[in-house]
């Protein structure tokens, strides 16, 4: 069989075609070019794309530009007029139009050679401002250290007489008492008016009680007190007399109102009695 394919490889020509589940027992010959890799199997294909069109509708269209050559994407637009490296004065435009501006690290010399007096009215350059702060600095530092010497030299020379302790504006000495005596005032404060409760409730005198509270007025009766009457009770503001004058009255007009419905239910059942017979007569005349 492989002997037959090539000489039939060289008669017959190769057509270009996918092998997708070929039939059972059919046997396929290959041609692989030279150089080219075999192929590989199993590969799926997707299924059918659908594709639907949708009008987008008159939107707005952004206008394309030019694009930067990359080689001037970097260079400004224009070159500033104080330049960095060292080069010779130059005049700018701007704010400090006419005056004579000069690139950092040289200063301008006068007709002799000297760098001239800045006037109070004129203003300073970075170097000599900067000179100034450092110069103030160190200044600030000498008085601190200075302040620092007389203190310790205080403290030496009166070692033996203390500085007066300030006073608390607060008002609120609480902090110079110790735990242990303020327990035992509030211990002592809480016996006594723990006893004069006790004592009160137990003997019944209103003399500590008024001496205690203050407050209470005659309206109010004595709370511990033997003597005090004992309270009314709840149901005495009712008369138990007029209660079952009501209550005989009462059961009197229930009596009546049972009547009157007994005799309305006798007349309504012969009234339909004498319905069913009126009808019933009427059937056998029928």
């Amino acid at each position: 069989m492989l002997g037959r394919a090539m000489s039939m490889a060289s008669t017959v020509p190769f057509t270009w075609g996918f092998i997708d589940k070929p039939a059972e027992g059919q046997v396929l010959l290959l041609f692989i070019p030279p150089h080219a890799p075999f192929p590989i199997d199993g590969l799926r294909f997707q299924d059918q794309e659908v594709k639907y069109t949708i009008p987008a509708g008159p939107n707005r269209v952004r206008p394309s530009f030019a694009e930067i050559i990359p080689a001037l994407m970097n260079q400004p637009v224009r070159n500033y007029p104080l330049r960095v490296v060292n080069e010779p004065a130059i005049y700018v435009a701007g704010e400090k139009m006419g005056h004579k501006v000069y690139p950092p690290g040289a200063a301008p010399t006068g007709p002799s050679g000297v760098p001239p007096v800045p006037q109070p009215g004129m203003p300073m350059g970075f170097a000599q401002q900067h000179a100034m702060v450092a110069q103030q600095n160190n200044n600030m530092e000498m008085l601190d250290r200075r302040r620092e010497q007389e203190r310790a030299r205080n403290r030496s020379g009166s070692t033996g007489a203390r500085p007066r302790p300030e006073d608390d504006d607060s008002g609120d000495e609480i902090d110079q008492i110790s735990t242990r005596t303020l327990a035992l005032n509030r211990y002592k404060r809480n016996h006594d008016m723990m006893n004069e409760v006790f004592k009160f409730a137990a003997y019944g005198t209103s003399s500590i009680l008024w001496s205690t509270i203050p407050i209470l007025t005659q309206e109010f009766p004595i709370l511990g007190d033997r003597n005090a009457p004992p309270p009314p009770r709840p149901y005495s503001i009712f008369n138990k007399s007029e209660i079952e004058e009501k209550t005989v009255k009462l059961q009197e007009e229930i009596e009546a109102l049972k009547a009157k419905s007994a005799e309305r239910q006798a007349a309504w059942s012969i009234r339909e009695r004498e319905n069913r017979m009126e009808l019933g007569a009427d059937g056998v005349a029928a």
